[in-house]
């Protein structure tokens, strides 16, 4: 017979405490919220980049204008047909009104990073050479000389 406790020598064991699960949660939900990044514009067309023998990473990404170039989605291709389009933001847009998409890209950023602003043409690899001719003389004629295209590493074989 023991001294204390009587005779059960039963231990049980302690219920867990749950009062910092709930805080543990929504630190976990701010945390997510804080470190995604939304998607700023909605893909209109399929663009399939082509492999580069070479590339250089573009350092920032919050100074890149994209224009995406290919054939439009299934939900789109009934409105637009299948040949490429150009597509700028979330709309799609003739080769004439890229001067104005540039023209506002430029007043949305810091004055002194303009000068640094990259054109990133993300084109489809079956996409004719002739609508890309045609952005690249808009742009030349806007003065958006710096130039990137999107391409993806050549996979290994």
């Amino acid at each position: 017979m023991s001294k204390f406790g009587g005779s059960s020598n039963k231990k049980e064991v302690p219920e867990m405490t749950q009062a910092s699960l709930s805080d543990i949660v929504f630190m976990l939900l701010f945390f997510f919220m804080v470190t995604t990044q939304m998607r700023d514009s909605e893909n209109k067309v399929v663009v399939t980049v082509p492999e580069a023998s070479q590339s250089v990473k573009l350092e920032r990404k919050d100074l890149a204008a994209y224009i995406n170039i290919g054939t439009p989605t299934l939900q789109y291709r009934a409105q637009y047909g299948t040949d490429a389009r150009i597509q700028l933001n979330d709309s799609f847009r003739t080769p004439d009104e890229i001067r104005d998409f540039i023209a506002a890209e430029r007043d949305s950023k810091n004055e002194a990073d303009r000068q640094f602003m990259t054109t990133v043409i993300r084109a489809d690899r079956d996409v004719r050479m002739g609508i890309i001719t045609k952005v690249k003389q808009e742009l030349r004629r806007c003065s958006a000389l710096k130039i990137m295209y999107q391409a993806r590493k050549p996979e290994a074989q």
